[in-house]
C-alpha cells in the first residue's frame, strides 16, 4: 500500500477516535437496561443477542474505519476491507450491525453485498430467509431495538454524504434516532422556494400550485382518489396522481399557509399549518430529503435544514427544534373525486400539469406484499396495510380507527369515537371532530405507519 494511502487510513482512524472518544472497556448490557421485547417480536425475530455497552476497542475502531470510512472516501473495496469486516462480524457487538445495514443499502449487490450479508448473519446470529438481505438485517435490528454504536452518526454521515453531499446539513445531532433513517433511493429536493417547474434529480415539491374549479377538472375521473382539505370554509382537492409524483405541496388555503407531505409508502397525506409559528421565525418551506424513517418520508425545512417528524409535525433537529416548533395539523380527507366535488361543489383542485405528464397510482401493486422498506416489527392488532383514521385526543393520547368498520358504522348513523373524538363522514371520506364540531387534524394512513410512530395508540374497535 502506498504511503499516501496509509496516511489517509491513519487520518480516518484518528478522526473516528476523536468522534467516538477514547477506547474503553466494553461490558455486556444488563437486560433491564434494554427495552423489553414483546412476545410477538420474539416469535417473529427470535431472542435478541447480547448487547455490549461502552466504547469500541482500538481494534474495532480501526476495523470500523477500514470497513466504512475508507470506502466512503475512496469508493473502493478490497482485501483490507474484507479483513476488517471479518473482525466486526466476530466482535460479538450487534450494535455494529447498523453500520453494516447502512453500507448494504449502497452496495448495489454482487460480491460486496454477499460479504455484508454473511457478516450480518454471523454478527447477529440469524440466517437470512429472503434475498432482500438489507431489509432482513434492518428489520431484525429495529425489532430487537439494538442501540447505535459509539460514533455512529459521524460514520453514517460519511457514508450517506458520499452519495449526496447536500445531506451534510441533514445528518446532525437532534431528537431523532438516526439508526432508523435509511435511503429512499432518490436525492434531496433542495431547489429554492417557488421553483416548482425547475427539473431536479429528486422528488420535486410543488410551491403555490395552480388550481382550477371542479367543473374544469375534466382530466379527473369520479373514482380517482383525492386528498381533501378544508380551511376557513375553503375547500381544495389534491389528486393522488399528482401527490404520487410530487409528495410535497406548499400552499395557501383559506388565508392560511400550509405544508402538505404525502408519504406514498405509508398511504398518508397530512396538512400542516406553517404560519402558526413564533414571531421572528420564517415560514417553514417543507421539502423531501430523499430519506426514510421506518418507511416514512423524512421531510425538512428548506430555510434552516431542520428535520421534521412527518407524522407528528415536530421539528427534530436544527434551529426549529431548538425553538420547540411543532406544526399543528388540519384534517385531510381521503375520498373519491366524484363524492368530494358533490359534497363540496365550490372546491378547487390542482391543475393536471403538476403531474408532469405522469399518471401513477402505485398503491395496489406496490404494497400488495407488505412494506417495501424495513419497518421492523408491526403491532399485530391489525394487518400492516389496514387503512386507519389517526387522530390525537384532547388528553394527548393517539387513537386509530379501522376505516372499513368505521365507515360502515357511520353509514348506519352509529357514533364512532373515543374521549372527545368523534368521526364524521365528509365528501365520501372520514375526518375527526371535537365534541363541538371543530376540526382535530386527522388523516388516513396504513396501520404499520401510525402504530410505529404512535406505539401507545388506542385502537377502535376495541377487542
Amino acid at each position: 500500500m502506498q504511503e499516501s494511502d496509509q496516511w489517509f487510513r491513519r487520518a480516518m482512524l484518528f478522526a473516528l477516535v476523536l468522534l467516538v472518544g477514547l477506547a474503553g472497556r466494553t461490558t455486556l448490557a444488563q437486560e433491564s437496561q434494554l427495552p423489553v421485547l414483546s412476545k410477538y417480536v420474539i416469535e417473529q425475530f427470535g431472542d435478541r443477542p447480547s448487547v455490549p455497552t461502552g466504547e469500541l476497542s482500538e481494534e474495532l475502531q480501526q476495523a470500523v474505519a477500514d470497513t466504512f470510512l475508507v470506502p466512503a472516501a475512496t469508493g473502493s473495496w478490497g482485501r483490507d476491507q474484507e479483513i476488517a469486516l471479518n473482525i466486526i462480524a466476530n466482535s460479538g457487538d450487534p450494535r455494529l450491525g447498523w453500520l453494516i445495514s447502512d453500507l448494504m443499502r449502497f452496495s448495489g449487490g454482487g460480491a460486496l453485498l454477499s460479504s455484508l450479508a454473511d457478516a450480518a448473519s454471523q454478527l447477529l446470529g440469524f440466517e437470512h430467509e429472503t434475498t432482500n438481505v438489507w431489509g432482513s438485517t434492518t428489520d431484525h435490528l429495529i425489532a430487537w431495538k439494538i442501540p447505535a454504536p459509539p460514533g455512529y452518526l459521524s460514520v453514517k454521515k460519511a457514508l450517506f454524504t458520499s452519495i449526496e453531499p447536500a445531506w451534510e446539513n441533514i445528518f446532525v445531532e437532534g431528537d431523532i434516532d438516526w439508526t432508523l433513517v435509511s435511503w429512499g433511493g432518490v436525492l434531496i429536493d433542495s431547489r429554492p422556494y417557488d421553483t416548482t417547474d425547475d427539473p431536479c434529480n429528486c422528488i420535486p415539491a410543488v410551491d403555490n400550485p395552480k388550481v382550477i374549479a371542479a367543473a374544469e377538472a375534466k382530466w379527473l375521473d369520479d373514482e380517482d382518489i383525492i386528498f381533501g382539505v378544508e380551511i376557513n370554509g375553503e375547500y381544495r382537492a389534491y389528486p393522488r396522481q399528482i401527490m404520487e409524483v410530487r409528495e410535497m405541496v406548499n400552499d395557501t388555503l383559506g388565508g392560511r399557509d400550509i405544508g402538505m407531505p404525502y408519504c406514498t409508502l405509508c398511504g398518508a397525506a397530512q396538512a400542516y399549518f406553517t404560519d402558526e409559528i413564533p414571531e421572528g421565525v420564517e415560514r417553514p418551506i417543507l421539502r423531501t430529503s430523499g430519506l426514510l424513517s421506518r418507511s416514512n418520508k423524512v421531510m425538512y425545512d428548506l430555510g434552516t435544514w431542520s428535520v421534521f417528524d412527518t407524522f407528528t409535525g415536530a421539528a427534530l433537529t436544527g434551529p426549529l427544534a431548538d425553538k420547540g416548533i411543532k406544526l399543528k395539523q388540519a384534517s385531510v380527507v381521503t375520498a373519491a373525486w366524484g363524492e368530494w366535488k358533490k359534497a363540496h361543489p365550490n372546491t378547487t383542485v390542482l391543475e393536471e400539469r403538476h403531474a408532469l405528464g405522469r399518471d401513477p397510482d402505485f398503491r395496489n401493486n406496490r404494497d400488495a406484499n407488505g412494506p417495501i422498506f424495513p419497518v421492523g416489527d408491526v403491532d399485530p392488532r391489525l394487518s400492516v396495510h389496514e387503512d386507519i383514521i389517526g387522530v390525537i385526543s384532547k388528553s394527548g393520547k393517539p387513537y386509530a380507527f379501522q376505516r372499513s368498520r368505521a365507515f360502515i358504522e357511520l353509514k348506519r348513523n352509529k357514533k364512532v369515537g373515543f374521549e372527545n373524538v368523534q368521526l364524521v363522514l365528509d365528501g365520501g371520506g372520514i375526518r375527526a371532530v371535537d365534541i363541538d364540531g371543530s376540526d382535530l387534524g386527522s388523516h388516513q394512513a396504513f396501520w404499520f405507519a401510525w402504530s410505529q410512530f404512535h406505539p401507545e395508540t388506542g385502537l377502535w374497535p376495541e377487542n
